[in-house]
């Protein structure tokens, strides 16, 4: 089972539900090397693995939309896995019905959107899918409240995320 320490995560509730979650996710990215792999992924469990899900989620949007997520090697991880349904169990619904959208538009052009492609390819990608442009707005609009709500589940479903070790 995956450890935190309680005054690292007593300290990172103070700082806010970025931090608190950050914790978990940091303490799963040493688990697994940083990479996850066939070999490691059994280091977590689904909990854990859908925390980190969101993790990639979350940071790819910020940096560069779907297209990046996808390219960048996640597609599979957040489309062929039980993301979506998994954020609407964590009370995340609007970000799992978003993804269960993107998942269409991936699904329907997964060989394209998965392809080698050089810089300008991949910038021109942006241009071909722009059917993700409203879809990563709706995002920017609802990630600081799904966010909260996975936080708060987290804080009620803490065993399943890991075991709490006293410092």
């Amino acid at each position: 089972m995956i450890q935190v320490n309680d005054s690292e995560l007593s300290k990172a509730i103070d700082e806010g539900m970025d931090e608190f979650l950050q914790v978990f996710i940091d303490a799963y990215l040493q688990a697994v090397d940083g990479n996850l792999t066939p070999e490691n992924m059994s280091k977590l469990n689904g909990s854990q693995h859908t925390l980190l899900a969101w993790h990639f989620f979350s940071t790819e949007m910020r940096d560069g939309g779907f297209v990046q997520l996808i390219q960048n090697g996640y597609g599979g991880y957040i489309f062929g896995n039980p993301f979506a349904k998994t954020m609407k169990q964590f009370g995340a619904v609007e970000l799992g019905k978003l993804i269960y959208k993107a998942k269409e538009i991936y699904d329907a052009n997964k060989a394209e959107l998965e392809r080698e492609t050089t810089e300008e390819e991949f910038n021109a990608m942006y241009v071909d899918f722009e059917v993700f442009d409203d879809l990563e707005e709706s995002y920017f609009e609802m990630e600081e409240q799904q966010t909260a709500l996975i936080a708060g589940y987290v804080d009620e479903h803490i065993a399943d995320f890991a075991e709490i070790v006293k410092s």
